[in-house]
Parts: C-alpha cells; structure tokens; sequence
C-alpha cells in the first residue's frame, strides 16, 4: 500500500517530450527555410554543411561530418580506420548496443574492458589489461557526460601506437583538463537523438584532426563516392550515412541553445550534488578534478552494505515517487546481449567471432567485477535542461526519504 508521499509525487519534466526540451520557434523557421529551398538532401542543401562548420568550430577541430546517428557517427569512425578482419576493438563492458555493432559490420571483435565501479568508465588499468597485437583501436565512453581520465589513457594508447576513439555521446561539451572531449583522442563521435543535450531526434556527428581520417569518414558517409573529385568513383565498401536537410536545420537551431542547455545541468546537478552530500548509504557522481562533468543523466551509488535491497529496491521507491529512473542503467553487461553472447550476427557463421582470439571473447565475471559492482550500485536520475530548483529539491526530498526508509529495514 503507497504512502502519502507515494501518492502525491511532482511532475519532472521529460526529455521525451516538450516538457524537457527546447524545441520551439526557432527550430519551426529553420525548417521552414529548408522545405521552402525544395532542397532536402544534404549533398546540395546548406544547413548540415553549416551545422558540420558550426559544430567543428565549436569543439575546435579540423573536420566535423554530419550521420544519421550516433550508431552511425561510430560506424564511420570504425570504418576509417579500415580493420582487418579478426582485428580488435577495445571497449567499454557498459555501453549501447549502437557503440558495438558497428564493429562487427566491419568484421572486427569488440574486446571489453572492466570499468571503475564509481563512474562505469574504462581507465587505462582496465584497458591494459586487454592490449593485444591485434588491437586496432581503443574506444572510451564518457558515461552520462563525465570525462574518463584520458591523460593515461592516452599515454597508453600513443605508447603502444593505438588509435584512441572517443564515444561523446552523451557529453556535449564535457571538457577534461580544458580540452573538449571529442578533440583528445583521434576521433570524436557525438549524438543528437531525442535525449541528447541537443537533438533531431536521431543523427550524429564525428569529428577530427587527422585528415587520412576525415577523408574515409567523409566518403563512408556517401556511399565512398568521391563528391568533387576528378574522376569520382565509389572507392570501397561503404553506406550512404546522410543526415537530411530537416535534420540539419534543427540542428543549426539547437546548437545556439547548447550552452544554455549544458550550464543548466551543471547548475541544477550541483545543487543536488549539495543536497545529498553525506547521505549514508548513498554516494554522488564521482568526478575527476580536472574534468566538467555535463549531466547527460545524474546517478547515484548506492552501498549494499548499508542499504537493503540496493539500486533495485532504491529504483523501485523513487519510481513510486514519480521519479522515472533507471536502477542498474542496462540490465546487463554488453557482452552478456544475445548477439555478443551467442554470436548470432551473419546466418549461423558466427562471423567475425569465428576469427576471435579465445581470449578475447572469454566473458568471466571475475573479469569484470568493476563491471557488476558498479550495476549493482547505481540508480540513474533523468535529467534534463528545464529542471528548476523545485524538480532538483523534490527529487533530493525523495532521495533522502528513501535512503532513510530502506536504512531503517537494516
């Protein structure tokens, strides 16, 4: 039977509709110019070109690409680094399924790494662990907008000649040492679907300093048809990954409203930051020093030793609240989705797991206790640029409400 306190929960604004985002007026022009030019693909059209030029300008690179969508803004940085068949990719064990697939596409293996249990990022230990000679590249995640610590992470990466690829997903902005994440390593990929600090719904974006690089990226994304080139032909194996001009043209709106966005989450994460420090039972995000985190989502560690029932039971009382959040974050490691687990990818091949290295696709837990320790403890908070102080302070009256109840069952 629900409580008082059950029964009458606020409303949290939601990044799955208009009570979440700021999609508005300014996107409705921008697309009205882009139908009224009759002019909807991006190989002729105005916006994506200025959206890619915006965005590259913006994080400070040499080259930004407009995709489809995250999965596929990943697809195309797998993609230019041209792997062998059986080569290796080195991941994170918490991920989307989109930052994985687009490995095997490329006949690759993804090999994941163990994470820090306090912020599920991969770190340079964690990685090393995995190196191997068939390594091509090492992917880092910066889970819900928190920068993984890159500074060993590269010197690992450059000491062994690796390509590094950073998964920016979910961290619009997020910079580690004054440096943008997305500029640190080689290649960059960001996300503009529907809960993203900007979005279009679906698309993405890839960015880089390294001109062999950009060029493959460039062509993956059109089919390899050499657009402008003296004699164009489609040069290799590739898809058509053209984000459209509708796509561009709310993007170019929403990226005035970036700043906006990410220094609302920064604000509204640090008063609830304020709120629940010292809770007992209950840890906030664990952030590097030198690193701004930008509250993709804002998550909770929660002790097992001191609350009964931990992310699970935690989850389930603040969803009775009315606050819709995620206890455990994804249900499962990544190498434990159906298509990892039983390779089942090309009819019944197994192809490319059939090229794996025996080590590279043994799962044992025991590799991966930072893996199920940090499921295990952690509650992700929806989060979002239109909270005000009254979401934050419900949600952190909830927070403790719930720490203190479940403590008291001890």
């Amino acid at each position: 039977m629900s409580t008082p306190a059950e029964q009458l929960h606020m409303t949290l604004p939601s990044d799955q509709d208009s009570t979440g985002r700021t999609l508005g007026d300014e996107e409705i022009a921008e697309v009205s110019k882009a139908i009224l030019s009759g002019t909807l693909t991006s190989t002729k059209g105005q916006f994506t070109k200025r959206l890619e030029a915006d965005f590259a300008k913006l994080v400070g690179s040499s080259h930004a690409y407009a995709a489809t969508s995250g999965t596929g803004a990943l697809h195309c940085a797998f993609a230019a680094l041209d792997p062998e068949p059986g080569d290796e990719f080195i991941t994170t064990s918490i991920t989307d399924i989109g930052g994985l697939t687009p490995i095997l596409y490329q006949s690759a293996i993804p090999v994941f790494a163990d994470v820090d249990p306090l912020t599920c990022n991969v770190t340079a230990e964690t990685i090393e662990k995995v190196i191997s000679d068939r390594t091509k590249a090492i992917i880092v995640t910066h889970l819900f907008g928190n920068p993984c610590d890159m500074d060993p992470i590269m010197e690992l990466a450059r000491s062994r000649n690796i390509p590094v690829i950073e998964d920016c997903a979910q961290a619009f902005l997020s910079t580690y040492k004054g440096r943008q994440v997305g500029t640190i390593g080689d290649i960059g990929c960001f996300s503009l679907q529907q809960g993203k600090h900007i979005t279009t719904g679906e698309g993405g974006l890839v960015t880089t300093d390294n001109e062999e690089y950009a060029r493959r990226m460039y062509l993956f994304i059109n089919k390899a048809w050499g657009y402008g080139d003296p004699n164009p032909d489609h040069y290799f194996l590739a898809l058509n990954y053209r984000m459209s001009e509708l796509q561009g043209a709310v993007a170019v709106a929403q990226m005035d409203k970036l700043d906006t966005s990410v220094s609302s989450r920064q604000k509204t994460a640090a008063r609830l930051t304020e709120r629940l420090a010292g809770l007992p039972g209950v840890d906030t995000p664990k952030v590097h020093p030198d690193a701004k985190h930008v509250w993709w989502k804002y998550t909770l560690h929660v002790d097992l030793d001191v609350i009964p029932g931990g992310a699970v039971e935690f989850g389930k009382a603040l969803q009775a609240r009315g606050i819709v959040c995620a206890p455990r974050y994804i249900q499962k490691p990544a190498f434990r989705c159906q298509v990892i687990r039983d390779q089942k990818t090309f009819g019944n091949s197994r192809f490319p797991f059939n090229l794996a290295r025996p080590e590279a696709v043994d799962y044992d837990p025991r590799k991966f206790v930072g893996t199920f320790e940090g499921l295990e403890r952690i509650v992700v908070l929806p989060w979002n640029e239109l909270y005000t102080e009254e979401h934050v302070d419900y949600i952190a009256d909830a927070v403790i409400e719930v720490a203190r109840l479940l403590r008291g069952r001890a």
